[in-house]
């Protein structure tokens, strides 16, 4: 089954408060109820993968300024399909900044958000059900947007709340802070 995979990672996963808990609890429902979770074409919604990036010295965090939602995100896309979550999470990375060498810090879960995606002139209104992953990359090379960015933003964590302060994006900080990532 395409889903055990993800569903192994799940249930490894220890979340970090209770928002994300509720979040965990609904992704693993899904994801065990929807086969199909990993295509984009499911209308309810599917799993999507991220990437949280981080600079060798742990004092930056990589973040996009996404084009069609206008808002500052970590970078993160569609599985289309593939169950290798992970590996989406790079790919997806690799494809919105232009960076080729990062590396997975931990093939664990990092967190999980669940988060409505508003209707557009292609979709009604759906759920990403996003599993994320904690990545470091080099933050002295050069960054290549794409389409899908207005801008990449290498930003000191203590300035992550000034481009996005929504409960998900501060919580990935928190964690951080936590981890000893933080000076």
């Amino acid at each position: 089954m395409k889903r055990n995979q993800l569903l192994t990672l799940l249930n490894q996963h220890i979340p970090f408060d209770n928002e994300e808990h509720q979040m965990w609890q609904d992704t693993l429902q899904f994801v065990a109820q929807n086969p199909d979770c990993f295509e984009r074409w499911l209308a309810i919604g599917h799993v999507t993968g991220s990437a949280w990036v981080v600079d060798s010295s742990s004092q930056l965090a990589l973040l996009m300024h996404h084009q069609k939602l206008d808002r500052w995100f970590q970078p993160g896309g569609h599985a289309d399909g593939e169950s290798d979550i992970l590996k989406v999470a790079l790919k997806e990375a690799q494809e919105e900044t232009g960076l080729n060498d990062i590396r997975a810090v931990s093939s664990q879960i990092f967190d999980v958000d669940v988060h409505l995606i508003p209707a557009n002139s292609k979709e009604a209104a759906h759920l990403h059900y996003d599993i994320r992953f904690l990545f470091e990359a080099n933050s002295q090379i050069p960054l290549k947007q794409n389409s899908e960015s207005k801008a990449l933003a290498w930003v000191p964590y203590t300035k992550v709340h000034d481009y996005n302060s929504s409960p998900s994006i501060v919580r990935m900080v928190e964690k951080m802070k936590i981890s000893n990532f933080f000076e």
